[in-house]
């Protein structure tokens, strides 16, 4: 089984950003968590972040063919882009969201997910442990 993980704008600030909301964990060592967590359920696990929209529509798009499965925590595009759902589903890839934070417990128009509607599933507000239970979801 092949998983592409992508994280969207301000994710490569992990560590440093809001630790408080986001934690202290870093994207390395969360991207090292995930591939380790793969490596023990037989999955084969590529990490792509990108600050840009297009990037990471362009991710989702060259993951047809090989990809079983997409975990994908867009951030902030999560709440405004049509792209990146138009995206996940043109490739009729299954698909899970994942958000470090409780959204729903923040600002109000985080409480709205454009790629919640594509999605097979959403982990929300469990940290780092989010994108583990992702993977363990597609394992299955």
């Amino acid at each position: 089984m092949n998983i592409q993980v992508i994280h969207g704008p301000n994710l490569n600030l992990l560590g440093k950003r809001e630790p408080e909301i986001y934690g202290h964990e870093t994207l390395d060592q969360i991207d090292e968590m995930i591939v380790d967590a793969g490596k023990t359920l037989d999955i084969d696990v590529k990490t792509f972040q990108s600050n840009n929209e297009g990037d990471i529509v362009t991710a989702i798009q060259q993951a047809k063919g090989w990809a079983d499965g997409i975990i994908i925590n867009a951030g902030a595009y999560t709440h405004t882009s049509m792209a990146i759902p138009d995206a996940i589903s043109s490739v009729e890839i299954p698909t899970i969201e994942v958000h470090i934070s409780n959204v729903h417990a923040r600002e109000e128009f985080r409480h709205h997910s454009y790629i919640s509607a594509v999605s097979i599933g959403q982990i929300i507000g469990l940290g780092s442990k989010g994108y583990l239970l992702a993977l363990q979801a597609f394992a299955k």
